[in-house]
This record gives structure tokens, sequence and C-alpha cells, in this order.
């Protein structure tokens, strides 16, 4: 592992390299793409839609993807993504792993640069870990620092130790250190999520929680937020104190918050939106004839699945395995992803992504039965069980997307299986809430990954995982994830994870996703082949018609 990590540190620098000298030899040829040599519009905006409203834009409380596309723009990582998710210099230019990579050690860029003028330094990135990590800021992601391995996260987080003993050190200005408990040789590619990102310590202490506020943000990304109105729409402008300022070419981006996705297609088709995601449901084979240059379906690293609520706080029928079962077999996947969304969707019956790198698909017994077969099964497993009048409370947040499918479920576990289903739409903010609380039986969810790894899956279900919300807890799964972050080859491992999660029902898995979007034909630069849908406004462009 050692040889690969040195590799990694030698393509950041070669990729540096090839970048600016790329930029350099097209930067004087005004009005057009100074690597492409394609003529420029005048007019450099984009204009995407929001599903729902972001719940923060503070780095360290995200936990929202919408909110993570935002504050990509607005703040800048040790590390970025390229067009295919390999890593590519942020405020590091390099990076080097030491002591069988439990030490890494980072070289930040001298010329990165706060939207004030500060410089960004080496201080503001263990600020802002130790941040995440302290019980005080209540991140619900301070789960994922102690996911990467450093030193005295989870102590800090149960409130064993001080934040100050997390394993990150600035020696100077411009290195940083991360001292890791366990060797993770992914580590450099964590630090690419939200959560591991800089903020400004004295914004952050001058305004407390509105720090975040357009003209009190201080950020160090590509862009500055200008203006916003909640649940309406927001508004970020090109940062000229950015440290690369000189090739980002769209000038501004508008996220427009539209919760109708029939609403939104209209307004697409009316050239109010550059970019629409996620398409009504069932419409994108039309919507590819119609648009064959602008619709696109992608593979995308995130799973579609029913949470089940695993405590006191959920129906007392869950807690029978053959309950869970039974619920899971009935479901008509083919339905779903053929008749509803007809996207390029995968049926799943298994949690990790089937495109995560280097993950090996397990052979799930219950998938390689014919529906029929499944439904016979459910019966049998149902009826077994001895529940009678079962009634559930299924939740999911506003989309017509999600309204249909629990529609269909809950049609399918009514007349197989005689249970009645509940459906309550919430907005997402407060859809999080109820979750997050656990005030539900079933709740529809998806988890798109925080890296290309399947441990970013899988851990999820471990009992003391943040946002483990099913409350889901298998001794045997625990072990397990926990020695498959010092295994040579953890594939075999996950394997097995999978397979227990399956027979268990830990969570009912629905869909793999697939990427459906509508994207205007003159905007170039998106990262079609990047599996975690992570785009940076600064890599667009607009060419003229």
């Amino acid at each position: 592992m050692p040889a690969e990590i040195s590799r990694t540190a030698l393509t950041l620098k070669a990729a540096a390299a090839a970048v600016a000298l790329t930029f350099a030899a097209g930067a004087e040829a005004a009005g057009t793409h100074p690597a492409t040599g394609e003529k420029l519009a005048r007019d450099q905006g984009f204009t995407y839609r929001l599903l729902d409203q972001f719940p923060t834009l503070d780095p360290q409380l995200n936990e929202d993807v919408s909110g993570f596309h935002v504050i990509r723009d607005l703040f800048e990582g040790l590390l970025n993504q390229d067009a295919d998710g390999r890593l590519v210099p942020g405020v590091a230019t390099k990076y080097a792993a030491s002591d069988g990579n439990t030490v890494y050690t980072f070289t930040l860029r001298t010329d990165a640069r706060w939207s004030n003028g500060d410089p960004v330094t080496a201080h503001d990135f263990v600020y802002a870990w130790r941040r995440a990590v302290d019980p005080a800021t209540a991140s619900p992601y301070g789960w994922y620092v102690a996911l990467t391995q450093m030193a005295n996260a989870k102590q800090i987080l149960s409130g064993e130790k001080p934040p100050e003993t997390l394993g990150v050190s600035a020696p100077d200005d411009h290195t940083l250190v991360a001292r890791l408990d366990r060797p993770l040789p992914y580590f450099p590619a964590m630090t690419t999520y939200a959560t591991l990102f800089p903020v400004h310590r004295a914004t952050v202490e001058a305004h407390g929680q509105g720090w975040t506020a357009p003209g009190r943000m201080v950020s160090n990304g590509a862009y500055v937020l200008k203006e916003m109105v909640l649940n309406e729409f927001h508004r970020r402008v090109k940062n000229p104190l950015y440290w690369d300022a000189e090739r980002v070419i769209v000038d501004r981006v508008t996220g427009l918050v539209i919760n109708d996705s029939n609403q939104a297609l209209t307004r697409y088709r009316a050239g109010e939106l550059d970019h629409l995601e996620p398409l009504p449901p069932g419409q994108f084979p039309a919507l590819r004839k119609e648009l064959p240059d602008e619709a696109k379906s992608v593979p995308r690293l995130c799973s579609y699945y029913y949470a089940i609520n695993h405590t006191k706080s959920g129906n007392a029928a869950l807690g029978d395995v053959r309950v869970r079962r039974a619920l899971g077999l009935a479901i008509d996947r083919d339905v779903i992803v053929r008749q509803l969304l007809k996207g390029g969707q995968w049926p799943a019956y298994n949690f990790t992504h089937l495109k995560t790198a280097g993950f090996r698909m397990p052979d799930i017994a219950y998938a390689r039965l014919s529906q029929r077969e499944r439904d016979a099964e459910a019966r049998r497993l149902f009826a077994e069980s001895g529940v009678r009048g079962l009634a559930l409370r299924l939740i999911y947040n506003t989309s017509e997307s999600h309204k249909q499918i629990a529609t269909v479920i809950g049609q399918m576990w009514k007349q197989k299986l005689g249970v009645r289903t509940e459906l309550a739409n919430f907005e997402w903010k407060t859809y999080l809430e109820i979750r997050e609380n656990r005030e539900f039986d079933i709740a529809r969810s998806g988890w798109c990954g925080d890296y290309n790894e399947a441990s970013t899956f899988l851990d999820l279900l471990t009992t003391s995982h943040g946002a483990n919300d099913g409350g889901y807890s298998n001794a045997q799964v625990d072990a397990l994830m926990r020695r498959s972050r010092t295994a040579k080859d953890p594939s075999g491992i996950y394997v097995e994870v999978e397979k227990i999660l399956a027979d268990d029902m830990a969570i009912i898995p629905i869909y793999h996703y697939a990427n459906t979007f509508l994207l205007k034909s003159d905007i170039r630069g998106w990262p079609y082949d990047n599996v975690e849908n992570n785009w940076y406004s600064r890599t667009l462009y607009r060419v003229a018609e």
C-alpha cells in the first residue's frame, strides 16, 4: 500500500502541472476556452434545480447531498476530484503516507486565500476537524471523523477526551499531519467530503450559528455566497481571491428550490434551468427521444432503501425477522425500476451499490428467486410469524417519485400480506428530524457514498454509526467491519456482511441509483464518469451557440 500512496502523491503533482500548462498555453485566446479552443458564450451563468432547501451550509453540520453540492463550490478541502472521480489537488498540492498508512502528511499551497484575503493555513483544518468531532458542535457527521480512524476521535465524540487530543496537527502554516489509530489506505479520499473542509475560525466565533449567512460567510472555494431566500433560491458568484480564479469560467451559479418535478420540467423547457435532477418518475425514455442531447443516465453511487425501525419506538412486529423478510420479499423491484422509474436503475437486493470500486457483488439467495417464488416465501414467513392486522407508518420526504414508490409498495404489502400502510409525507428538514428521532416504522432512505469504497455503505449499519437511523445492531456485523479496516483485501468481508444483512433484512434494499438528469447542450465540463456525482461549477462552461 505505501507504494500506491506514493504514486498517488506524484499523480497529484503531475495533474497540477498539466492543468497549469494547458491553461497557460491558451490563456490569451479571449472569448474561447483556454484548453479546448471552443468559443464561449457571453453569459456564463449556470442555474440548476434543488428538490429541497438544504438545511445548512456549515461544512461541519452538513449531512445533505444538495447542501454538499453548494458547499463544494463555497469551500475547498485538501483534495478535489476530477471528472473520473480521481483525486486531484485542492488546498493540498501533495501528500505522503508513512508508518504503515497511519500517518498522512499534506503539503498545502501558499497561494490559498479566504474570501476576506486571509491566508488559508493548516491551522484552519485543525480547527475545523476538531470542531467536527467536538460534542459541543453536535455535528450529525461527527461519526465520519471517527470513521477516518483519526486518533482519539471516538473518545472525543463520547466525551472521554478533549477535542485538542484529535490526531491532527499543524507543524507549520503549510503542513498538516493526520495520525490514525489504524491503517486506512483510502484516508485521502475521505478528505474530499465537506465534514473535513476548513472553516474560518474568526468568522465562526464572531457570528455563531449565523456565520453562514450571505454577507457574513468567509469561504475559500471558487465561489462566495451572494444571496439566499429560504425555500426559494440562492446565488453564488465567482470568488476573485480563489487561488485558481483565472481558470474559473462560470461566474455565477443559481440554485432554485422546486419541490414538484413536473413543475421543474416545465421550467426547464422554458429555459429557466440549465440542469434538472431528478427527473419526474418514468419520463426518462420519452425525454431521451425528445431531447437526445440533453437527457442523460449515468451510474450514481447511491442506494435507495427502506430503513426499518428496530428500536422500541417502532412497531413490535418488526422485531420478528420473519416479518422483516416477508416485507422485503414482497416488493417487486422490477416493477419499480422498469415501470415507474425507467431511468436505468438496477433492482437492489444488497446495500452496496454495484458500481462501487473494487466491490464484489454477493450471492444473495432471495435475489436468485423469481418474484412469484419470493411472494410465496413472503406469505409463508408472514403466516408463520402469527402477526395479524399489521399496520405500519411509512415516512418519506416530499417527492413525486418517493410518493409513487411508497404507494406501490404499500399496495404490494396489502395485496400479498394484508399489511396496511399509512403514508406520511414531510418537507426535507422535518423529515430528517422525524427520522433521526425514530418516529416511524419504515422510512424512505437513500445513501450516497461519501467516498468510493464499500465501507461507506456497510459502516452505516454498524451499531454506533451516527446515521444508523433504524437502530439496527448486530455484533457479528460490527466485528466484521472492524476487521475490514485492517484487512489487506476486505472484499470477502464485505460479501459476508452483505449476506448477514440480507438474511436479517436489516434494511429493505430497493434499487441502485442511476443518475437521470437533463443538462442544456451548451453546458460543457460535466463529470459524467464521476460515480459520486461530485460536480464542481468551476469546471463548467457555456459555449456560444
